[in-house]
Formats: C-alpha cells, sequence, structure tokens
C-alpha cells in the first residue's frame, strides 16, 4: 500500500505541463526512432541524450525513459507493413505481423494487435515494477553465469525444436546462428575466429544490417519476382480505425498471450544483459507450446500477441535493475544510467528511499508514457496502411534504399551494407527451401551470451559441471531443457507404438 501512494505522489510530480510535455515529446520520438530501421533505442537515446543537459534530473529521465518506452512500439511499424525491424526486438513480430497485414489482408487488425499487445504488456511490467522492483532486482541477482547458461539454452533449444514443422531444420538453422555469431574476436582470449584474413570480419557481423539483410532484404528479392503487380488486399474499407479495430474474437486470442507474455518479460527484463530483445525471442518461443488458432508464422494473432507484449514488459521491467541495484540490463540502460550518474545520482538501494521523487516520478511517467503512446499509434494507423497500397515495382526500391540507409547508419562504413546485401541473398534462399530464419537469428542474438555466461560458468568451476546442478534455479532450467529435447522423441514413439497397434 506504501508502494501505492509513493506512485500518487509519483504522478503529482509528472502531472505538470513541462513533464507531460516532455512525454509527450518522448512518445512521438520514440515511434519515429522505433520505426526507421537502423536506429534503435540505443542510438535514439544517446543521440538525444545532450539534449536534456539543461533539463532538471527529473524531467530529464522522464523524457529519455518515454523515449525507450515508445521505442517498443515502434519497431513493430515497419516490421508488419514492410517485414523491417525498426529495432532487434521487432525481429519476432515480423514473422506474424507482415503475412497477417499482407497474406490475410488484415493490415489494420495486425497493428491494433501490436499496439494493444504493447499496451497490456506494459502495464503489466510497470504494475510488477512498482509493487516489487527492488524485490525483483534481488531475485535477478541470484541469476549468476550458471543460471544464465541454463536459461539461453533453454531459449534456443525451444525455438530450434518448435519454430516450423520440421525440428530438423530447427536445429540446423539453430546451430547456423551460433557459427555466425562466432566469427569475429573471441571475448575473453582476444584470439581471432573465422576471421579469414579479413580485418572487417574481426569485429564479427553486426546485428542490425545482418537482420535487415535476413528479414527485410530478403523480401525484396521475393516481391521482384511480382514487380509488375500490386499487392492483392482489399484495403479501402480499413483506412479507418473503426476498420482497423480487433472483433470480440481476436480479442479472446490476444488477451492469454499478452498476459503470460507480460509476466515472462518483465522477468527476462531484470536479468542482467538479457534486454527486451531476449524477452521478444522468449514470449514467441513460449508461444509455440501453446495452442494457436492458426499456426505461427503465418499471421497468427498469437504470435504478434506475445512478442510484442514482452518486449515492452520487458522494457519496463529493466528499470528495476537500473534504479534499485545500478545495473543496467542492456545497452540502452547503460546510456541511461550514464546520464543518472551525470545528473549527480547513484542508482542503488538508498535511491528510492534518498530520491523518492525523482524515482516515483519515473515510474510513474513510464504509465502516462505508455498511455501516451498507444493512443497516437492507434491514430496514426490509417496513415500507416497507405504504404501497402503503393505498387510493388515502386515499393522495391523505396524498401531497398531504407535497408541500405539503415545498414550503414549502424557501421558508417559499406561493411555494414555489404553485410545486408549477403544475408539478403542468404536468407532468400532459406525461404525458397522452406528453412525459417526465426531459430537462426535468435541463435544469433542469445550466441554471445550464452557463451560468455557459459565460459565464466566453466571458469568458476574449474571445468566442472557440477555447478550446474547444484544450484537450484539452473538444475530446475536443465530438467526443462532435457523435456524440451525430450519431448518430441516421447511423441515420435507413441506414434510409431499407436500406430503398430491399429495395424496388428
Amino acid at each position: 500500500m506504501e508502494n501505492f501512494t509513493m506512485l500518487l505522489d509519483g504522478f503529482t510530480v509528472v502531472l505538470t505541463v513541462q513533464n507531460i510535455l516532455v512525454v509527450l515529446l518522448g512518445a512521438v520520438l520514440g515511434l519515429v526512432v522505433g520505426a526507421m530501421p537502423g536506429i534503435g533505442s540505443l542510438a535514439g537515446v544517446a543521440l538525444l541524450l545532450p539534449l536534456t543537459y539543461k533539463f532538471n534530473p527529473t524531467t530529464a529521465i522522464i523524457m529519455l525513459g518515454s523515449l525507450y518506452y515508445a521505442n517498443m512500439y515502434g519497431g513493430a511499424f515497419s516490421a508488419i507493413l514492410l517485414n523491417i525491424p525498426g529495432d532487434s526486438p521487432a525481429v519476432m513480430t515480423a514473422l506474424d505481423g507482415y503475412p497477417m497485414a499482407t497474406k490475410r489482408n488484415r493490415p489494420g487488425q495486425a497493428l491494433f494487435t501490436s499496439n494493444m499487445s504493447s499496451f497490456i504488456g506494459g502495464v503489466i511490467g510497470m504494475i510488477i515494477l512498482t509493487f516489487t522492483g527492488p524485490a525483483l532486482a534481488n531475485l535477478g541477482l541470484k541469476f549468476g553465469p550458471a543460471e544464465m547458461t541454463a536459461l539461453l539454452l533453454v531459449a534456443m533449444t525451444s525455438i530450434g525444436w518448435l519454430v516450423g514443422e520440421n525440428p530438423t531444420k530447427g536445429v540446423i538453422l539453430t546451430l547456423v546462428g551460433i557459427l555466425i555469431a562466432s566469427m569475429g574476436m573471441d571475448t575473453l582470449t582476444g584470439s581471432p575466429r573465422f576471421d579469414f584474413g579479413n580485418m572487417y570480419l574481426l569485429g564479427g557481423i553486426p546485428f542490425t544490417p545482418f537482420v535487415i539483410g535476413t528479414v527485410g532484404f530478403s523480401q525484396v528479392l521475393k516481391l521482384m519476382q511480382d514487380r509488375n503487380k500490386k499487392i492483392k488486399a482489399n484495403l479501402s474499407q480499413k483506412l479507418t480505425i473503426r476498420g482497423s479495430m480487433l472483433t470480440l474474437h481476436d480479442v479472446k486470442r490476444l488477451l492469454p498471450p499478452a498476459i503470460r507474455s507480460g509476466f515472462l518479460g518483465t522477468f527476462v527484463g531484470v536479468l542482467p544483459g538479457a534486454g527486451a530483445t531476449t524477452g521478444s525471442f522468449m514470449g514467441y518461443a513460449m508461444q509455440k507450446a501453446f495452442k494457436n488458432e492458426e499456426e505461427l508464422g503465418t499471421g497468427a494473432i498469437e504470435g504478434i500477441a506475445a512478442c510484442e507484449s514482452a518486449n515492452n514488459a520487458a522494457a519496463a521491467g529493466s528499470f528495476a535493475p537500473l534504479l534499485a541495484l545500478g545495473i543496467p540490463g542492456s545497452g540502452t540502460g547503460a546510456v541511461l544510467l550514464g546520464g543518472l550518474m551525470m545528473w549527480g545520482l547513484n542508482p542503488g538501494p538508498l535511491l528510492f528511499s534518498s530520491q523518492p521523487e525523482f524515482c516515483w516520478g519515473l515510474i510513474a511517467s513510464l504509465f502516462l508514457a505508455n498511455l501516451l503512446t498507444l493512443i497516437i499509434a492507434l491514430g496514426i494507423i490509417p496513415f500507416l496502411i497507405k504504404i501497402l497500397t503503393v505498387p510493388i515495382k515502386i515499393l522495391v526500391p523505396c524498401i531497398t534504399v531504407v535497408c541500405i540507409v539503415g545498414s550503414y547508419s549502424t557501421s558508417n562504413s559499406m561493411y555494414g551494407v555489404l553485410v545486408m546485401f549477403v544475408s539478403g541473398l542468404f536468407g532468400y534462399v532459406l525461404d525458397r527451401n522452406g528453412y525459417s530464419t526465426a531459430p537462426m537469428l535468435l541463435a544469433f542474438v542469445l550466441a554471445p551470451l550464452l557463451e560468455s555466461n557459459m565460459r565464466k560458468s566453466f571458469i568458476i568451476s574449474h571445468g566442472s559441471l557440477g555447478l550446474f546442478f547444484e544450484k537450484p534455479i539452473s538444475a530446475f532450467l536443465l530438467f526443462v531443457l532435457f523435456a524440451i529435447i525430450l519431448t518430441p522423441v516421447i511423441k515420435f514413439v507413441l506414434k510409431k507404438i499407436r500406430f503398430a497397434q491399429k495395424s496388428t
């Protein structure tokens, strides 16, 4: 009850003309930055940090927090309409968002699903942050290298087996993703790996150009086959907010995955180094284990709801360790931590008691940013959908330019553009042969985290596997891992037994 009273005090801080305006500004900028491939929340917050120097600390962090949070909404726009994720958490949104917008001719409903799921996940994350922030941060500290290794193994194995009808393809692409992620300098020893004598490869494969190519440019290559056609969709009745609204049946499909992923995403958000990207991937992987009205990857509402709710909840959850412990959960969190220290604030257990106006003002501003961003995002749906009325022969060069600019902006060299083109060709070949790129992208994101934590675990245990079974959290997660691996095998054996019984 005390926390609720403090939250109300936080709203008295936020509900001033100046702070409402900066929340609104942060929401608009976050949507724009999130929808532009290659920028993302990290670059957006870093670029706007100097603008906050003349603000008081509370107003400054409110603006940056709103921008970071709204960015989670914006990334889905380009993912759904162009199949180009605006930022890394939106990679999974593209898997169902783009097919729902084009193949199922429901672009307005896809955007509406994304926005509503983001709102639900955000509300869940913020409520949990309000009442259990410090306690949740302490729970995150219990996840050391061994626990993080087990958790990441569960995430990678689950999606490797579950994405697509053929588990073998999922496992193969998961291994390909790990192989690509291992290129570059070894983070612990500094020795080069798979650089083939090329100095550019010493830095590894940059994430944003790789994702833009695999997901976005590969789509351009597919569209070029139909360059003289238009996307066959009856959009005339869906260019209004009313035409984009979900039916009651759609809402019933949306709520369960959004609520589940909201809780999961909040938990993932407090883990060190995990962030919204990991939350989005794990939310989608978890949804695979539940019943879906349509197969995930074909334009299912459940798929969009799961990943969008998870990444927004993770964004809210990441503020718990940042404020209560001074531990950033992501690169964006590290920039925000630098801003706090620049303003003379020391995040940690004493911050809530020494600077209550600051902490609770920030948490209250997230609630306001969530609501304002939802209103703005829903209001611009009719304008966004008009993108799909553009003929493909015009859309192809426009998307190609976006891919090139987004790839170049992350590396400031043609190396990023080259990576985008090569990964685009690779993604196109995979798609033509019936391989889903989702396991590869998940492995590419999580492999560096997995390698780092696994090697730290073996250093701590002097090479012994016993460390993973001695701690209850890691032991439980390994049990889940073995269950995931054995489930398809058991199903196959039972299917053979039933078939033998019927034949006799």
